[in-house]
């Protein structure tokens, strides 16, 4: 409902604060008998003062007005004056004061006077009506407003409920919004232009709502003009939203900040590796191996270090023992439908795991499907994607991801002391090339490797862990003698000591072998801390296949020694890629290859070479999975290379990594951002545990 307009004659103040900062004054406002109670001191000379006083809590708000002719002189209608805080011979006296606030020491402005009558012989002023404007020290626009004394005169009065638009602090990547609601507090109506936004950032703002522009309000009436705010980097942004009006100012200006903070989605928090399910004892609530076209459900947040809500996805390392028949599992978030993927695969009798990164349910579960036969199997959580933008409680800012190109860290082949032996443990560093001024080393959180088990002398496991402590009893490759066996593994890391081993402050691992074992290890990525520049976050989703060459999807069968390509530009998947999409996390599957080969992926476009490296070494009539981290060229494509034999191959996807704008660079907002360089690698003697 419309309050009413004031009626004549009128006694009111207004005052149009604008850009101006805050210091006599602390808001726009208009002020009549509606609204306050007004007070006027009129003095012998033409000395004037008004003021508006309205309650506040217990207290009161009180803002005044006071003016004078220069000295010796006398006000005139029509007449501008030149003002100042204090009245001399050529300047009009115009000081602006609210509680709490005080005057400017200095200010130039003016005053124009429109009606006038004063007392002939005494000069006290019983109606007055004028313009003023005036500017503090230092700043780059007016206070501006008008002032009534029992003076017929009508005015445009337009008021923001808001001075100032200041967002709540927003994280970026996310949306924040604010609104400013004009009222018609004049006598006149109010008639506006269109809206604009100006000043130093306008494109960092939008105008969501407009019900202000072009419009004419009615006195006692109002309109909304609404904003939001999306920050891509984490910068302090301003601007102006500016409404043109009929005002003594001619428009609105309203001043706009936002406070951008980092949030923590998409981060990678690692936990101390641990055990989630294992069927063989009943730990995780299922006792006995997983039956035939059978699926269970395995809580996972709330345990084992992994905060009880806001995880996007877990980091998983799922182990198959003891399958009487061909099969394989699929992972994916409880309650929804079972995807058309694979997790791992697997033969009868088999033995071995595979890295898994599943996205959670709301209530942070996972099922757990066995297509055929029964088999037991162990889970162990090695850490987690964060979903919320808060930090979990207690672990601070989470890590981003930085591809490598692989470089390997380890051959035990090449390596004097040979095979690691039965109950021991490598234990090695990674020292890598400074960024610039930045110390790599200290940023170092983790390590994502490939490790591979390559003809262990009996049936056994390897342990990666960070070298703090004993291993923990978890596994990270699982092998039958006689095969080669790789896996993907996120390994914690722990800064070198200088004794036992090697390189004082570089990122150290160690890997244990339940039995002896030649065993290589690839670096293919890094976990950082957050703070260095060009990191990538994780957005989770539930597995969905992107290849599959036994029926032509993007790829067909692989000869001997060929190279296939597979184009996600234009046709992925919805939801899967955008621009700031870098790397996918997959599950690679090789299928039954004619002979014993080597599959190898990396980007495409990206002017790299095939690396050196393997990401799965199946045997033939295999099939076969790994987990891998597939770099995007600049085309959104990455290649395939088999070694030998004819080969078909299944790509899941289970999330991507996105360049993350906050910590972004002008360099990083390109695809294939350069990663970490490897200094130096070293070892110490192999360590019997």
């Amino acid at each position: 409902m419309a309050l009413a307009a004031p009626t004549a004659p009128y006694t009111a103040l207004t005052v149009n604060l604008g850009e101006h900062a805050p210091l006599s004054v602390g808001r726009s406002a208009a002020y009549d008998d509606s609204s306050a109670t007004m007070r006027v001191e009129s003095e012998p000379g033409g000395s004037f003062l008004i003021e508006a006083v309205v309650p506040s809590g217990t207290t009161e708000y009180r803002t005044n007005l006071a003016t004078a002719p220069p000295f010796g002189g006398s006000w005139e209608v029509g007449r501008t004056y030149p003002t100042a805080p204090v009245a001399d011979t050529s300047h009009a006296r115009l000081e602006l004061t609210s509680t709490a606030r005080y005057s400017c020491a200095e200010s130039t402005g003016s005053i124009t006077v429109q009606e006038l009558r004063q007392d002939a012989a005494t000069g006290v002023v019983d109606v007055f009506a004028a313009l003023y404007r005036f500017t503090c020290a230092g700043q780059p626009v007016p206070i501006s407003g008008e002032i009534r004394y029992n003076s017929s005169l009508d005015y445009v009065a337009a008021v923001p409920d808001r001075s100032r638009l200041s967002f709540e602090p927003v994280r970026v990547g996310e949306s924040g919004s604010t609104s400013v609601e004009f009222s018609s507090a004049g006598s006149l109506d109010v008639q506006f232009g269109a809206a604009s936004l100006g000043g130093a950032d306008p494109g960092a703002f939008t105008v969501s709502e407009d019900t202000c522009s072009g419009r004419v309000i009615a006195p006692g009436s109002s309109c909304r003009v609404a904003l939001t705010f999306r920050p891509d980097q984490l910068a302090r942004r301003t601007a102006v939203l500016q409404l043109p009006d009929n005002g003594p100012a001619g428009r609105q200006a309203v001043p706009i900040e936002a406070t951008v903070t980092d949030g923590v989605k998409g981060t990678y928090y690692p936990v101390s590796p641990a055990r989630l399910l294992d069927t063989r004892s009943g730990l995780g609530g299922h006792q006995g191996k997983l039956g035939p076209d059978s699926s269970l459900v395995l809580q996972v947040a709330g345990r084992a270090g992994v905060p009880g809500s806001g995880v996007a996805a877990a980091v998983l390392n799922v182990t198959v023992t003891g399958p009487t028949a061909s099969s394989f599992l699929t992972v994916y978030p409880a309650g929804e439908a079972r995807p058309t993927a694979s997790s791992v695969n697997f033969a009868k009798d088999w033995l071995g795991s595979n890295n898994v990164t599943v996205q959670l349910d709301s209530s942070g579960r996972i099922s757990i499907y066995n297509r055929a036969g029964s088999t037991h199997v162990v889970v162990d959580v090695v850490g987690f994607h964060h979903g919320a933008s808060v930090a979990p409680t207690g672990l601070g800012q989470g890590g981003q991801y930085r591809p490598v190109a692989p470089v390997r860290l380890f051959d035990s082949r090449t390596d004097h002391r040979g095979a690691l032996p039965a109950g021991a443990a490598l234990n090695d560093w990674v020292d890598f090339a400074a960024f610039g001024k930045v110390d790599y080393n200290s940023h170092v959180k983790a390590l994502v490797l490939n490790i591979t088990a390559v003809q262990p002398l009996k049936d056994g496991f390897l342990t990666a862990w960070s070298g703090e402590g004993a291993a923990p009893e978890i596994s990270t490759v699982n092998y039958r003698a006689g095969e080669v066996v790789p896996n993907l593994a996120y390994v914690t890391t722990h800064r070198c000591p200088l004794i036992h081993c090697g390189m004082e402050d570089v990122a150290r691992y160690m890997i244990y072998s339940s039995a002896t074992t030649h065993l290589v290890v690839d670096l293919v990525g890094v976990i950082d801390d957050g703070l260095v520049a060009n990191g990538l976050r994780f957005r989770a989703n539930g597995p969905v296949r992107i290849v599959d060459s036994r029926i032509g999807m993007r790829l067909r069968t692989l000869s001997s020694a060929e190279t296939g390509r597979v184009d996600l530009a234009g046709n992925p998947p919805p939801g899967l890629i955008d621009g700031a999409t870098q790397v996918l996390a997959t599950n690679v599957t090789a299928v039954t290859p004619e002979k014993n080969t080597v599959l190898t992926v990396w980007p495409a476009d990206a002017g790299m070479a095939k690396p050196a490296s393997s990401n799965l070494n199946p045997e033939a009539g295999q099939i076969v999975s790994n987990g891998v981290l597939v770099g995007l060229g600049p085309r959104d494509a990455f290649h395939v290379h088999n070694l030998t034999g004819r080969a078909d191959v299944v790509v899941d996807v289970v999330g991507s990594f996105y360049l993350y704008p906050g910590t972004a660079s002008a360099a990083g907002t390109a695809v294939g951002v350069a990663g970490p360089k490897v200094a130096a690698v070293g070892d110490a003697e192999y360590a019997l545990r």
